[in-house]
């Protein structure tokens, strides 16, 4: 009975979602320690080393302090929206990561028809929470930081959708499963085992201009001037405390995590690698195509800690300018060299044996 029920396909999708949702809230207070220890590395220092064997237990001891430290809600502030903002953050983000294949045939939900239209749809309601929050805390820098969030994540979301659709006119389909089935094998170059297949290689345009998008995405330096600390005291979350100041970075990081494996999904071959073949969808090569997924995630994490303790902040002109006249034009032209590739048949690197991107999206 217990069998039977375990191996009903309904149930085991739940599982496999529980799974993986518990899996990115583990995921997150180790990136937290991963980041402050990083950071220190980076800055000669020794980070968190007193609670815990060096310092891992840093974490638990935040939430414990951001838990008993009083929750205050600002006089004259919107009590219902300023508190509803935190969430809407961290919900969209959550949600989004739901459709993101970790694995072979291995992902919470599985929208075919909808896929990667599905995260970004919800992805983009996280806007909202940064606006919501910095209006109804009734302080004018926590203003300023949601307005500033609104402009900025509206106008890259602009050039991370061009990016995003010339990897669908590549690929014919929405579905992300078959994304990454079309970064393994197709150019028949045996020599580097279809490493040259990624998308990394075959739209090198649109990963550029989709990466640095990312980061404004996520307000994560060099482009965090919702919070901008030397302008705007902490920004948006300037009148939060508490657990819901924990819930904002709580959303942040998975953000963070989301656009990473998206990243990984998109351009980086998904779970494939070079000269290793797990097409056979065994018990085995799931696990294997899991642990190969959050590896290549893992190095694009730690890309974004080192970007952010790296690099200064743009002005916030800069960052309008980067965004509506440098990448939207390049990832303009990027789309109409892919649809005439498309047309032509022509492939970005390597000429696919015997044809073009057929009307059903196959190669």
């Amino acid at each position: 009975m217990i069998v039977d029920i375990l191996t009903n396909p309904y149930v085991t999708q739940i599982l496999i979602a529980i799974a993986i949702f518990g899996a990115v809230l583990q995921i997150v207070p180790g990136l937290v320690y991963f980041e402050r220890k990083l950071s220190a590395w980076i800055q000669n220092r020794v980070g968190p080393n007193r609670v815990g064997p060096k310092g891992a237990l840093q974490p638990l001891a935040d939430v414990i302090k951001l838990a008993f430290k009083e929750d205050v809600t600002p006089e004259g502030s919107d009590r219902w929206i300023y508190t509803l903002a935190p969430v809407l953050v961290y919900a969209p983000a959550i949600l989004a990561f739901a459709v993101v294949p970790v694995g072979m045939e291995i992902q919470a939900v599985n929208f075919p028809s909808l896929g990667i239209i599905f995260l970004l749809t919800v992805g983009s309601f996280g806007v909202y929470g940064l606006a919501f929050g910095g209006w109804a805390s009734n302080n004018k820098y926590s203003l300023l930081g949601g307005l500033r969030s609104s402009a900025q994540m509206i106008s890259y979301e602009v050039a991370l959708g061009l990016a995003v659709i010339s990897i669908l006119m590549q690929s014919g389909t929405v579905d992300m499963q078959k994304i990454v089935a079309d970064q393994h094998g197709l150019s028949g170059f045996a020599g580097l085992g279809g490493f040259l297949d990624w998308n990394l290689f075959q739209q090198p345009v649109a990963a550029v201009v989709f990466l640095i998008a990312s980061f404004a995405e996520t307000n994560r330096l060099p482009f965090d001037l919702p919070e901008c600390e030397a302008e705007l005291v902490g920004g948006y979350h300037t009148e939060y405390s508490s657990l819901k100041f924990a819930v904002f970075f709580l959303g942040e990081y998975v953000a963070m995590l989301t656009m990473s494996a998206l990243m990984v999904t998109l351009f980086l071959g998904g779970w494939h690698l070079p000269w290793l073949d797990i097409s056979e969808p065994t018990l085995a090569t799931k696990l294997l195509s899991v642990l190969i997924f959050t590896g290549k995630t893992t190095v694009l994490l730690f890309f974004f800690i080192w970007v952010r303790w790296t690099f200064p902040r743009f002005r916030y002109d800069q960052l309008m300018h980067l965004g509506w006249k440098l990448l939207i034009p390049v990832a303009l032209a990027n789309l109409a060299l892919t649809a005439l590739s498309g047309v032509m048949g022509w492939n970005w690197l390597i000429p696919i044996p015997g044809g073009s991107v057929d009307a059903a999206g196959g190669h």
